[in-house]
C-alpha cells in the first residue's frame, strides 16, 4: 500500500460520513490504509445503487458482504469487518444502519501450529550467534546478528520492527524501544530487559556515536536497512549449527517463532509466579502490539497445549480466557 493511496476522495451520497470515519480511525493512530481502499470501493457500490441516507438497508449491506466468484475468505471477511465497523460509526452517530452480525464473518482457520523453542534450545541458538564470524563486506555483523536475535525472542519483536529501529528508536538510558507505525499502524513503546539493555548501549557506544537520529540502529553494509531475508537466511544457518530441524516452509520453524516462543515462555513464567493471566493478557497484548486480546489469548491455548502437566490447572483458573478452537 503506497503513500498516495492514504488520500481517498469519496463520491457518493455518504460521504462525509466516510470521511469522518477515516479521519477517527487515524487521529486514534491508526495508518487506515488498506481499510480505506475497501471503504473506496464501498463508496463506488454506494454511488452506483444512489445511497444517500446513512440508515443503510439490510438489502443493500448483504448485498455488499456476499462473497463473490473470485474472492478469497480473507478478502471477504475484510470487506464485512471494515463495513460492520462503519456500521458500528453510524450508529454512535445516532444513525440506524443494518449491523451485520459477526456470525457473517467468516472464520479462517490455518494447520498451521507456531514451532515453539525450548529454553535449552533458545540457549543454543543464542550462543550460536555469538559465534557469528567477523565478514568485511559487512562490518560488524558478528555484534548486530546476536542482537537482532535478542530482541526478536527477549522482546518479541516482527523482524521488520527490529530491523525498522532508528537510532533515536533505542533509549539506551531509560532501556526502552520506540516501535514506530508496526503492523497495525500504531506506534508502542517496549521496555528492554537490564542485560539486553546493556548490550545495545556497548554496541551504541562502540559504533554508533556520530550516526545520525534517523539512520538504521542496525545498519546494512550500504548504510540502509538489512532486508528481512538476510537475518532469515542467518536463522536458518544458526538452525543448522545447533542441530534443530528445519520442518519445510509452512511447518517451520520460522523466523517469528521466535516471537511466539517469547509470548509462550512468557505466560508460563508468569503462571508460575503466580500472576493472574486475566490481568497479564492486556499488559502482553500491549507489548506485542495487538489490536485485539484475542491472538494474545491463542498464545494461552498454545502454552496449555505444550505442558499436559500444567492443563488441568490452567483451564482451571484461566479456562473463561483460553480460546477453545485451533491457533491459525
Amino acid at each position: 500500500m503506497h503513500e498516495r493511496e492514504s488520500h481517498v476522495t469519496y463520491v457518493s451520497g455518504l460521504a462525509s460520513y466516510l470521511e469522518a470515519f477515516v479521519a477517527e480511525k487515524r487521529a486514534l493512530g491508526c495508518r487506515y490504509l488498506a481499510s480505506a481502499s475497501i471503504l473506496s470501493r464501498f463508496d463506488r457500490f454506494l454511488a452506483a445503487h444512489a445511497v444517500t441516507s446513512p440508515d443503510l438497508s439490510k438489502p443493500l449491506v448483504e448485498a455488499w458482504i456476499r462473497k463473490q466468484p473470485y474472492e478469497s475468505l480473507s478478502t471477504q471477511r475484510n470487506r464485512i469487518y471494515v463495513v460492520r465497523q462503519f456500521c458500528l460509526f453510524l450508529i454512535r452517530r445516532g444513525q440506524a444502519p443494518y449491523l451485520p452480525h459477526t456470525c457473517l464473518i467468516p472464520k479462517g482457520r490455518s494447520s498451521f501450529v507456531p514451532f515453539v523453542f525450548t529454553h535449552e534450545q533458545i540457549g543454543r541458538l543464542l550462543a550460536a550467534a555469538d559465534q557469528t564470524p567477523a565478514h568485511l563486506r559487512s562490518p560488524h555483523r558478528e555484534i548486530i546478528y546476536p542482537l537482532i536475535f535478542r530482541l526478536l525472542y527477549g522482546c518479541g519483536l516482527r523482524v521488520s520492527e527490529a530491523l525498522r529501529l532508528q537510532v533515536r528508536d533505542v533509549d539506551l538510558q531509560r532501556g526502552l524501544l520506540t516501535i514506530r507505525e508496526a503492523k497495525f499502524g500504531k506506534d508502542r513503546l517496549v521496555p528492554v530487559a537490564p542485560s539486553l539493555a546493556a548490550r545495545l548501549r556497548g554496541y551504541a557506544v562502540a559504533h554508533l556515536q556520530t550516526t545520525p537520529l534517523t539512520s538504521p540502529f542496525f545498519p546494512a553494509p550500504d548504510g540502509g536497512r538489512f532486508h528481512d531475508q538476510t537475518i532469515r537466511d542467518q536463522f536458518r544457518r544458526l538452525l543448522w549449527i545447533c542441530g534443530i530441524s528445519y520442518r519445510g516452509r509452512g511447518h517451520g520453524p520460522r523466523l517469528h517463532d521466535l516471537r511466539h516462543t517469547f509470548a509462550v515462555h512468557r505466560l508460563l513464567r508468569w503462571y508460575r509466579d503466580g500472576v493472574d493471566l486475566g490481568v497479564a493478557l492486556p499488559v502482553l497484548a500491549a507489548y506485542l502490539g495487538h489490536v485485539s486480546l484475542r491472538g494474545t489469548q491463542r498464545y494461552l491455548q498454545l502454552t496449555a497445549e505444550m505442558h499436559p502437566d500444567l492443563i488441568a490447572a490452567l483451564y482451571a483458573r484461566h479456562g473463561e480466557v483460553i480460546p477453545h478452537e485451533e491457533l491459525p
